[in-house]
């Protein structure tokens, strides 16, 4: 079907079954994330609260929206990595993934809530930087607007999360007047069903927010590997007709030639050259083009950088006041409204790929909870987790991650909640009521995570480009 040898389609398939090894990971090296309150509250028995936080995490991954994927797609600038050696690129995936499975498994091992955002960021940075070193232009093939914003997001959200979860829990001390939402549950008896109903929500809430935030992260690493290995196949949208595509190329070059030349900064006028330059090989291909399968295969890499390269130089256009001066307010939407639409046909999923990551991460939840859980109820704080503590802390976790889902940007589930248990910890007890042994654990492995994936994967990618 993809016109691959057999040994290439043997490391296709090993490509494409470990990054569902590390989706299964995340499932259950996250899942106290969105169980730990429900398990040690009584809220739900084990089983129940692992197969409905499995449930969430499917449909959170299904229908929570790709801009998280195309975030992870992003970091890691394809048109450059990718070269004529598919054994490289090949060699390159798997040491992303290798890296992220093995520092994630190490980190549950030990009970040590850890970041796979963090494990992905730095892997995706090694590969980075070792691909420097053989690189002739001698550049580091990263996205580094990107890296920057996602970066910024796994930094930001855990203060976040402590800090919001404290005034949470001042609310809640302000206008919740039952004094059994603040004790520690029973061991023997079920809490108060007004109780479980908040905090199955609260379970709930976070199931589908890591779903549509972590669970993206593997549609982005499946996406990076076809579109490697199969950029015939998956570098555009086939379902998507090159007509349309016209149509935005025709818009773009129409509005963007109204502005006068002369006007402009040098700058400017190179980013306006460029952004030309591409339209005309776009308009070369796709006049001969009437539908997806009329692109030329050999092309349709090439269509899909000519598009990724007008998106960026346009953002750097559109943001330069005297080209802005020389159109409308009305034509400046129109001619990015176009180049939303031309993005859309690099920007996409099938829904089988969904679907394996979505699966892979449900199992994941349903098993190795126990660990991780324990941590998060009984050893970031010197007494145990509140009914409160822990609907506070996961409700924070939710609406953080919600809203990073929103803006594209990755973030770490098991920071936001281990942060937000802490900060409901500090409300209760002060800075005294932490285990600070937990507590440098977590923030051990906060820091050191980044530089060790950093070293692991760009090691083990030299390594394996050099064996193949």
């Amino acid at each position: 079907m993809f016109d691959l040898s057999i040994g290439l389609s043997i490391l296709l398939v090993v490509c494409i079954l470990a990054a569902c090894a590390f989706e299964f990971i995340n499932g259950f090296h996250d899942t106290a994330n969105a169980v730990a309150t429900v398990i040690y509250t009584r809220s739900l028995k084990p089983r129940t609260a692992v197969i409905w936080s499995g449930f969430w995490n499917f449909v959170g991954v299904y229908f929570g929206g790709l801009a998280v994927a195309i975030g992870i797609v992003n970091l890691l600038p394809l048109e450059a990595l990718v070269d004529q050696n598919i054994q490289h690129n090949v060699a390159m995936i798997l040491s992303l993934i290798f890296t992220a499975i093995i520092w994630n498994l190490a980190t549950w091992y030990f009970g040590i809530p850890c970041s796979s955002s963090h494990t992905l960021l730095g892997s995706i940075f090694g590969i980075g930087i070792a691909f420097m070193f053989i690189n002739t232009t001698g550049t580091m093939a990263l996205n580094w607007k990107k890296v920057i914003d996602a970066g910024l997001s796994l930094f930001i959200s855990p203060i976040f999360g402590f800090g919001l979860t404290m005034l949470l829990m001042w609310v809640f001390r302000k206008f919740v007047k039952k004094k059994k939402f603040f004790l520690e549950p029973d061991p023997l008896k079920k809490p108060p069903f007004w109780i479980r109903g908040l905090l199955v929500l609260t379970c709930t809430s976070v199931s589908y927010s890591h779903g549509s935030n972590d669970g993206q992260k593997g549609v982005g690493l499946m996406m990076i590997i076809l579109i490697t290995l199969l950029p015939a196949y998956f570098a555009i949208d086939s379902t998507k007709n090159p007509v349309n595509m016209s149509g935005n190329v025709s818009a773009i070059t129409t509005y963007i030639n109204k502005v006068d030349t002369t006007m402009l900064a040098a700058i400017d006028k190179t980013n306006l050259a460029t952004i030309n330059s591409k339209l005309a090989d776009m308009t070369t291909v796709l006049n001969v083009s009437q539908t997806p399968s009329g692109v030329p295969k050999e092309k349709r890499f090439e269509i899909r950088k000519d598009i990724i390269t007008i998106a960026r130089t346009s953002d750097k256009l559109l943001a330069s006041d005297k080209f802005k001066a020389g159109l409308k307010k009305d034509e400046i939407g129109f001619i990015k409204k176009n180049i939303g639409e031309l993005k859309s046909n690099t920007e996409f999923a099938p829904w089988w790929v969904l679907l394996l990551i979505s699966v892979s991460l449900g199992l994941g939840t349903m098993v190795g909870w126990k660990r991780i859980v324990v941590t998060i109820g009984e050893k970031i704080g010197k007494s145990h987790l509140t009914y409160a503590q822990g609907a506070s802390a996961e409700m924070v976790a939710a609406s953080t991650i919600g809203v990073s889902t929103l803006l594209g940007l990755p973030v770490s589930t098991t920071h936001v909640l281990s942060s937000g248990v802490a900060g409901s910890m500090v409300s209760q007890g002060g800075v005294k009521n932490l285990q600070y042994g937990t507590v440098k654990n977590i923030l051990i492995a906060w820091v050191v995570t980044i530089p060790v994936t950093v070293v692991m994967a760009g090691s083990l990618f030299l390594l394996l480009r050099a064996i193949f």
